[in-house]
């Protein structure tokens, strides 16, 4: 999909006006989570992949600028410059799978303030919905305490774009695999599936279903037993279950999607290993997260994997993230960068060039960041690195394996007050003392100026 329309009118408006008043001016921005949803001790960075595919190929087509000659809002002169239009400028962001907390910048873009403006709209959208997603993902892994996990949120996602996006983010975060198989064959993630009720309803008896299903597919199968009575679609599966053991196959589990799944987990583990069937899986699904699969492992559901749809692809319980684009820094008509911040009533941002610094103890473990400015001396690995240099993308992304696992990794790495489910864990994140104290100052400055 051609892009370069994908922001809000304004961002063209603005840039108009800085085209005739501030055509050399330059600025930075920082892309940041002011707070965070409820129930969230952390998040998980996501969609970055994107934003640099984005930025590498930004242009303005022919088609698009006509469209907007039509509108009769812009000169022809602001027309012309959109032809010619490049990203220029850089770019600093913390790598897809970064842990990071509330009003630390995610991503940081140093540019003209024209270019700078009109790549905005792209970067909240596209990193609201992938780090909301890789956020919820992650817990929802946490909770499963290890065990199998995947996504089948496709049917319920908003819009093509979003399905294909949330099979990627939620990889990244941890699940095994997804349910889509066009993200499977983007992004090189296993794809998994089962069968529908229908199938199964489409058979005269229940039996001749599994029996069919299991001809076709007797190294891969997985049969859905809740269709009607789910002790008797046990009771079938275990026998196409022997049938396959005989032929020397193995049947790969079986599907439980609504009902007491604590009770029938139970019930069906005890006639599979009673049957000599003790190897295969159970699986769920059915309106699951993680505040479900926690309640369902407390109570001792006998689950070896999980589908994972509606309220993880849609992250139910907090569908959209505070995300905040706010210039930091602007050049005056000398070229010298100066700091510049927002004052509104419970709105204040951070000015001047930032940078975070993630802390650690003698044991490796994370104790806490430091929000502070970028050539601040502060013992602690600095979080945002260099992507895009003058336009030019110069950071290789890693391969969605190494993501997935720098995620777990890191995330051990943190208090397990942080990894719980229902947590109040607030991990601790310090303003430097230079920081705080271009704050106080520009902040005076600026009500004085007004």
């Amino acid at each position: 999909m051609h892009t370069a329309l994908l922001l809000d009118l304004y961002e063209l408006t603005m840039a108009e006006s800085y085209f005739i008043y501030k055509r050399n001016a330059f600025a930075t921005f920082d892309l940041f989570v002011r707070e965070l949803p409820e129930n969230r001790t952390y998040l998980v960075a996501c969609g970055l992949e994107d934003v640099l595919n984005y930025i590498k190929d930004l242009r303005f087509s022919r088609e698009d600028l006509d469209y907007l000659k039509r509108q009769k809002i812009f000169s022809a002169d602001f027309l012309n410059y959109l032809m010619r239009f490049r990203f220029r400028g850089d770019i600093w962001a913390m790598p897809e799978g970064t842990i990071f907390f509330a009003n630390e910048p995610i991503i940081r873009v140093t540019a003209s303030i024209i270019e700078a403006q009109i790549i905005e709209s792209f970067l909240l959208n596209t990193i609201n919905l992938q780090t909301m997603i890789a956020s919820k993902a992650s817990r929802v892994v946490l909770a499963t305490k290890g065990r199998g996990v995947y996504d089948f949120s496709l049917r319920r996602t908003h819009g093509v774009s979003a399905g294909i996006k949330v099979a990627r983010a939620s990889f990244l975060a941890g699940f095994s695999g997804t349910s889509c198989v066009l993200a499977g064959k983007l992004y090189k993630i296993p794809i998994t599936g089962t069968m529908a009720h229908s199938y199964v309803m489409s058979f005269k008896h229940e039996l001749d279903s599994f029996l069919a299903y299991s001809n076709t597919f007797p190294e891969r199968t997985t049969l859905l037993v809740d269709t009607y009575d789910t002790k008797k679609g046990i009771e079938n599966a275990i026998r196409i279950g022997l049938y396959l053991k005989a032929t020397k196959h193995r049947l790969q589990g079986i599907r439980l999607d609504s009902g007491d799944i604590v009770a029938l987990s139970k019930l069906a583990r005890r006639m599979l290993d009673k049957a000599g069937l003790n190897y295969v899986k159970i699986f769920a699904s059915g309106n699951l997260d993680e505040f479900r699969i926690k309640e369902l492992l407390a109570k001792g559901a006998q689950v070896d994997n999980f589908g994972v749809g509606t309220n993880m692809g849609t992250s139910i319980d907090a569908p959209s993230l505070d995300v905040i684009y706010k210039i930091s820094e602007v050049t005056d008509e000398n070229g010298n960068f100066l700091p510049t911040m927002k004052l509104s009533k419970g709105k204040v941002t951070y000015p001047g060039r930032k940078q975070v610094f993630r802390v650690g103890d003698r044991k490796s473990r994370f104790i806490k960041d430091i929000l502070g400015l970028e050539k601040e001396k502060i013992n602690g690995k600095p979080l945002l690195i260099k992507v895009v240099q003058k336009g030019r993308i110069i950071y290789r992304l890693p391969l969605p394996d190494k993501t997935r696992i720098s995620v777990k990794n890191s995330l051990l790495r943190f208090p397990q007050e942080m990894r719980e489910t229902y947590s109040r864990y607030r991990y601790p994140v310090i303003i430097s003392p230079q920081l705080k104290k271009l704050r106080r100052t520009l902040a005076s400055q600026l009500e004085k100026r007004q």
